[in-house]
């Protein structure tokens, strides 16, 4: 004879609580994912991607933090545009 309690049995009572986490823990990963890919399709938008730094601006910008010297700006600078 099984034991019911509210007209389930012993087990219904042990496995509702985890059964119920384990939804409401796919429905937020579902969402999770969903922010997620719709976040991404918004990056790849082209009005929205970064645009990318020639070697120019690399240069320019390597030259503006001290990184190399004037002469040596010069040169690399005249190589780039050559």
């Amino acid at each position: 004879m099984m034991d019911y309690h509210w007209g389930m049995p012993w087990y219904g009572m042990a496995f509702g609580p985890i059964i119920m986490i384990a939804v409401l823990a796919a429905i937020v990963a579902v969402v999770v994912l969903l922010v997620r890919w719709l976040g991404a399709e918004a990056t790849l938008l082209p009005s929205n991607r970064a645009r990318e730094k020639t070697p120019l601006d690399i240069l320019k910008e390597r030259y503006a933090r001290g990184e190399i010297e004037k002469q040596e700006f010069e040169e690399k600078k005249r190589t780039l545009t050559e």
